[in-house]
């Protein structure tokens, strides 16, 4: 039996903020049927801690950045999870990474060096009996580990760093060197100094053993100076050891005919009908002749959302619809109450089951992202049988057959893809998507190839135990 551990900042259901949860939380149920057996080290959040059932104490730490520690064993939602209480670093009000004031935490560097630290004692010392042979860190917040956990064949567990987004950096000036435990004598060009500060993910990306990405598309964009965030030289030099795999969904949780959540569960897309007309009640929508299309996701400019508040007159004057759910930037939030209207609904915040109606309900969901490493709301969209609409980037473009008249010919068309990702793109994907809408032959089988097409995690889970086997170290 193969052991990971899991290193991350957040995990479904117990801890979320974006898809890095959902795929932290989905990875350790299906790599367990490829004989890997995985736990989730996480930190101490007050939403952890009332979240969980702890058994125990197995590792004590008299010193972490600033205060005492521990490492408890615990378990939620059929997740084995080790948990570092540490409340100088972790017990606070809100968001996990946001200050009152909305911005990061100042001692961010410190609160996720100490998850890091803990992840490498782990790795070297083992807890009572169980010994990681891989660990796998997500993002900045676990790019330290290989800092802390140098590289020893055969006396250190492989590490795997996987980019879910390489737009942040974990960064630090360099005064905090020694505070955060670092080699000073590593802090130049070629190892983790970014233009004068502390990078904890070029830490990363050079410490660890394998790097992956959450989409194939998304590793090639990143080897580019549009993609990389100022590390595709970094991600050049180490092209031999990027693997792209590509993110899936948990196909029991959205699953529209087991979906709770739902007003009418069904397998098939003519069963969508009374989903459609129950999401207008709640909306407040009436009938519409155009399709009715669904937004779920932050509200930021990643995300392509004030590109679609530029189209979206020309979407109403088809008769179509917008239903909307998300938070993110206040003027953004502003601008698409300012537009709500008779075929407009804006719903501002986070409502998990009424994600779930809005992807039962709607006929399209738009995702116009900008740059998008994977995405997860179109595979939601694929599975409910509601056609996505997405920027050609990143897993938009590896997940989504766009309905090109080559693709439409022979009927494998699965939903649009607008390239470049501008408005005009946008304006023009929308209109498509209207003619589509009104050709129910057309339609009709966009939507069955739609609900058919594999979105789950068997092959990524393949992909990761191939990779775990490679790295681990002989013992």
């Amino acid at each position: 039996m193969m052991r990971v551990l899991s290193v991350a900042s957040e995990c479904s259901p117990v801890v979320k903020t974006g898809g890095l949860a959902d795929v932290v939380g989905a990875l350790p149920a299906a790599l367990a049927a490829e004989g890997v057996e995985m736990r989730v080290l996480l930190p101490g959040y007050p939403q952890v801690l009332r979240a969980v059932d702890r058994t125990g104490p197995v590792m004590e730490e008299w010193d972490l950045f600033g205060g005492p520690a521990r490492v408890v064993s615990a378990q939620a939602a059929g997740l084995d999870l080790l948990v570092v209480e540490a409340p100088h670093l972790y017990d606070r009000p809100g968001s996990i990474y946001l200050g009152p004031d909305g911005h990061d935490w100042p001692d961010n560097p410190e609160r996720f060096a100490g998850l890091c630290w803990m992840a490498a004692r782990i790795g070297r010392e083992g807890l009572g009996g169980w010994q990681p042979d891989v660990l796998h860190c997500h993002d900045w917040q676990g790019a330290l580990v290989p800092e802390y956990c140098p590289r020893t064949p055969g006396e250190r567990p492989g590490i795997v760093l996987t980019i879910h987004n390489m737009a942040f950096h974990g960064l630090a000036p360099p005064s905090r060197v020694g505070s955060l435990r670092l080699d000073p004598w590593r802090f130049h060009a070629e190892g983790y100094e970014y233009w004068g500060q502390i990078s904890a993910l070029k830490a990363g990306l050079l410490g660890a053993d394998r790097l992956t990405t959450v989409s194939p598309t998304y590793a090639a964009e990143l080897m580019r100076p549009e993609g990389g965030m100022g590390l595709d030289g970094v991600m050049r030099r180490r092209r031999e050891v990027v693997s792209g795999i590509l993110n899936g969904i948990d196909e029991d949780a959205w699953n529209p005919a087991t979906d709770p959540a739902v007003a009418a569960p069904y397998d098939s897309p003519e069963g969508k009908a009374p989903n459609k007309a129950a999401l207008r009640a709640e909306m407040g929508l009436a009938d519409a002749p155009g399709p009715l299309c669904v937004v779920v996701s932050r509200l930021t400019s990643q995300k392509g959302l004030d590109m679609l508040l530029g189209v979206l007159p020309a979407l109403l004057e088809r008769g179509g619809q917008l239903a909307l759910l998300g938070s993110g930037e206040a003027w953004m939030e502003q601008a698409f109450r300012d537009a709500a209207g008779p075929s407009v609904a804006v719903r501002i915040g986070y409502d998990e089951a009424l994600s779930h109606r809005l992807l039962a309900g709607g006929d399209a969901i738009l995702v116009p992202s900008r740059f998008e490493p994977c995405g997860l709301t179109q595979l939601y969209g694929l599975r409910y049988g509601t056609i996505p609409v997405v920027g050609f980037t990143g897993g938009l473009v590896d997940t989504v057959i766009n309905a090109s008249p080559a693709a439409l010919a022979v009927g494998v068309a699965t939903g649009l893809q607008f390239h470049p990702v501008t408005a005009d793109a946008l304006h023009g994907a929308l209109s498509r998507l209207c003619d589509l809408w009104h050709d129910r032959d057309v339609w009709l089988r966009m939507q069955r190839n739609a609900m058919a097409q594999p979105v789950g995690w068997a092959p990524s889970a393949k992909a990761y135990a191939r990779l775990y086997r490679d790295i681990a170290p002989v013992r």
